[in-house]
């Protein structure tokens, strides 16, 4: 196990210098100037924010349905979410519940930025947004109305609904951007790899800005029975608060959640020149595969060191200047354990010193969106100081040993944050912000 991490990371290492060359005539910096939340802590970046470095759980009994059949019957859903303040009646009506959140979270995005969008810049503004699931939610009720009234009663939008890439679809459509327009599918780490395709689509120079972000909306009786199927879920029904307890000996499973991030990312160059307040810099994106199983990561962390180590070596750092760790640590068993190994991997005895807290014991696990808001979350702990905790942790895993910020807020300076997310299908993805200065860090 040892000797593969090993030759992992140094597999790595010896490409440091094709990669700088790689990059030397082409890298632009890319920035971010607009951040869009909804999570089940808030209906914005502000709101969710302070609920988080506050230390409180979104977690609840579900009421999108009838769960008193299923094992699990709590999540992280939005409350209050009403997209009809951001958007007409007609409009909601034919978007799925997903690519309503992305919408309004890149909505939320353009406000803050203070971007104009018009005819002389739209066709150099893309979208990428992350999806793991889709139009699920549409798909669950257009099935039940096939079976029940026939072919005959299906509503006309229910493959545009259903369409993973809908919600970067309807961005576009919504704001009027003409740029490359996709979804990023990669399960749990959708929404770190868009945000990640869209750095690098403008650090190559091929567009000035995209809205990234991911988007989910899973809360149904597929979404909670089929991961209840794969035991994945908690079943902590009577304590909800306390159900997500990543790196605690005593987890047993991930709490689902819905929302949705959109960050908006600019090349320097174009935020600059347009005066923009500038939150924080995308510094480097690495990714990687397992090729190991469908839902289990491989358990020498190799895939998970690799995805680290690229966006590592990417941006031409030494492990020891990342300040901080925002996990993927989704309180299951297997992932937090080979996260905590894989990080030792990567970061040997420095390991021991980073602060590392797995924000979803507050939301839940967001599934394709988790990686985009928890992007979010490392520029925001970058930009306060305040490094989020891990809540419910009380019980010492031998297997977990590092510092996750136990159950409280803690104040410190970051310069450089790294972020995972991983997913179903052995993918990888780590990104790493830091605080813009004039200078690379």
């Amino acid at each position: 196990m040892f000797y593969t991490a090993f030759v992992s990371v140094l597999k790595y290492a010896l490409i440091s210098l094709f990669i700088k060359l790689l990059m030397s005539n082409t890298d632009h910096r890319v920035v971010i100037t607009g951040m869009g939340m909804l999570t089940p802590l808030g209906l914005d970046c502000a709101s969710t924010w302070q609920a988080l470095i506050s230390g409180q759980s979104g977690i609840a009994p579900i009421t999108h349905f009838d769960a008193s059949r299923h094992e699990t019957k709590i999540a992280g859903e939005l409350k209050g979410f009403d997209p009809n303040a951001y958007m007409s009646p007609k409009d909601v009506k034919r978007m799925d519940r997903f690519a309503q959140m992305a919408v309004v979270a890149a909505i939320q995005a353009q406000v803050q930025s203070g971007l104009a969008i018009d005819s002389t810049n739209s066709d150099d503004i893309g979208t990428v947004i992350g999806s793991g699931m889709g139009g699920i939610t549409t798909l669950l009720e257009q099935a039940q109305v096939l079976s029940e009234k026939g072919p005959d009663r299906l509503s006309p939008f229910t493959i545009p609904m259903v369409t993973a890439d809908m919600a970067a679809g309807q961005v576009s459509i919504m704001l009027g951007v003409k740029g490359a327009n996709f979804c990023a599918m990669s399960a749990c780490a959708s929404g770190s790899d868009a945000i990640g395709i869209a750095f690098e689509m403008i650090s190559r120079g091929d567009i000035s800005a995209v809205f990234a972000g991911g988007a989910e909306a899973a809360i149904n009786p597929i979404g909670i029975g089929g991961f209840n199927a794969l035991r994945g879920l908690s079943r902590r029904n009577d304590t909800p608060l306390t159900a997500s307890r990543p790196f605690d000996a005593t987890r047993d499973g991930f709490v689902m959640s819905e929302g949705a991030a959109v960050l908006l990312l600019e090349s320097l160059e174009h935020a600059q020149k347009r005066d923009a307040c500038i939150l924080a810099e995308i510094i480097s994106y690495g990714a990687s595969a397992d090729a190991h199983h469908i839902t289990k990561p491989i358990e020498s962390g190799e895939g998970s060191i690799n995805s680290m180590q690229r966006a590592l070596t990417r941006a031409n750092l030494a492990p020891e200047r990342i300040g901080y760790i925002n996990a993927h640590g989704t309180s299951t068993q297997i992932n937090d354990a080979t996260e905590t190994h894989a990080v030792k991997c990567v970061f040997g005895a420095h390991a021991y010193k980073i602060p590392i807290s797995s924000t979803k014991s507050m939301t839940g696990h967001l599934l394709g969106a988790a990686g985009a808001v928890e992007a979010a979350f490392c520029a925001l702990a970058i930009r306060d100081r305040i490094i989020p905790a891990t809540i419910n942790l009380h019980h010492t895993d031998p297997d977990c040993d590092l510092d996750y910020v136990p159950n409280h807020a803690r104040h410190q300076e970051i310069n450089l944050a790294l972020s995972n997310a991983f997913g179903f299908g052995g993918h990888n993805s780590t990104l790493i912000i830091g605080r813009f200065n004039e200078v690379r860090p």
